[in-house]
């Protein structure tokens, strides 16, 4: 793991728990009507996702996770991120936040849903939220 992704890593895990914890409880909101364990549906899960985080005021707040996250990382951004593509996108999986600094792309997922595929692909719900940084 490279500085800039423990820096930014540690950043999240600090500054920004209550978020973090606020897309744990939407997840656990979306996964809650379900009959079992998982669906195979994916819009089950991000339509409803998406729209439990913008109620919540969190969609709004994911793009200045993201510029902390940068910031922490010792990088600059070249514009001020919004939560909308390319800088936040929900997923099947949860949000995705993603910018483009000096030494590469800095990609924040906090995954709130795993895909299983027994046999046909599923999502289920993860038990919290796995944070996983990355500089590609």
């Amino acid at each position: 793991m490279s500085h800039p992704v423990r820096a930014a890593r540690r950043r999240i895990q600090h500054e920004w728990r209550p978020l973090v914890a606020g897309v744990n409880d939407c997840a656990d909101k979306v996964a809650e009507p379900w009959d079992t364990s998982r669906t195979t549906n994916p819009d089950r899960v991000v339509v409803p996702l998406r729209a439990a985080l913008g109620s919540n005021g969190l969609l709004e707040q994911l793009p200045h996770l993201l510029a902390d996250a940068v910031d922490a990382a010792g990088s600059e951004l070249p514009a001020r991120p919004v939560p909308a593509p390319p800088y936040v996108i929900v997923t099947s999986r949860g949000p995705v936040l993603r910018a483009t600094i000096d030494p590469g792309r800095l990609v924040i997922r906090l995954d709130t849903f795993e895909v299983v595929r027994d046999p046909v692909p599923a999502y289920r719900r993860l038990d919290g939220v796995a944070v996983d940084i990355a500089l590609e």
